[in-house]
Formats: structure tokens, sequence, C-alpha cells
């Protein structure tokens, strides 16, 4: 069975940065289109982008122009760079297939306050 093991997030300032870093077990990266989405506190989880195995991506409005996805299929390694953090971004941020798959990882929690 597939696993997802997200890492990288942490505390950041508002217009901070951060990067979080998927890999998954299996050769699913180079099978399927990749994404990450994330859950708010009290809400639910939510599509944040997505990354074909060609490298065609699809983000959410709400993060367009301030994240970056890619991914490193021979590493199994899918990275998401965050820049110009809101506080609106915070929530715990999980890497699955897309569309996801029935199982999830722990995810990593990003925390953007002052």
């Amino acid at each position: 069975q597939v696993q997802f093991v997200e890492s990288g997030g942490g505390l950041a300032q508002p217009g901070g940065s951060l990067r979080l870093s998927c890999a998954a077990s299996g050769s699913i990266f180079g099978i399927y289109t990749m994404g990450w989405y994330r859950q708010a506190p009290g809400k639910q989880r939510e599509f944040v982008v997505w990354i074909t195995t060609g490298g065609s991506t699809n983000y959410a409005d709400s993060v367009k122009g301030r994240f970056t996805i890619s991914r490193d299929n021979a590493q199994n390694t899918m990275y998401l760079q965050m820049n110009s953090l809101k506080p609106e971004d915070t929530a715990v941020y999980f890497c699955n297939k897309y569309p996801n798959l029935n199982v999830w990882g722990q995810g990593t929690q990003v925390t953007v306050s002052s």
C-alpha cells in the first residue's frame, strides 16, 4: 500500500517562505498526477495544486503566484515552495495522488503568524 510522508512545515511570519517535501513509497510518482492538499482548523481538506508527470500544473486561486510545485519522479519526491505566506495559509499540508487516494499521511503543520 502506498504511503505518503510530508515534511518541511513550521512557523513562518507573514510574507515568509517555507518549502515542503513529500516522499511516497512505490513508483507512484512516475505514473500519476500528484497533488498537495491542506486542511485548516475547523475546515474541510482542500485542494492546493496538482502536477502531472509531464510537469503541467494547476493551482488553486488562493495560492496562485505564491506557491510553486515541483517533482522528482526518479526520487519519488515532490516539493511545494511557498512564498509570500499569509495567515490564511495556516493548515496541515498533505500530499497525495490527484484525484486523491483514500489513504493519507500525517501531514506537516504550517503556521503563519507574527
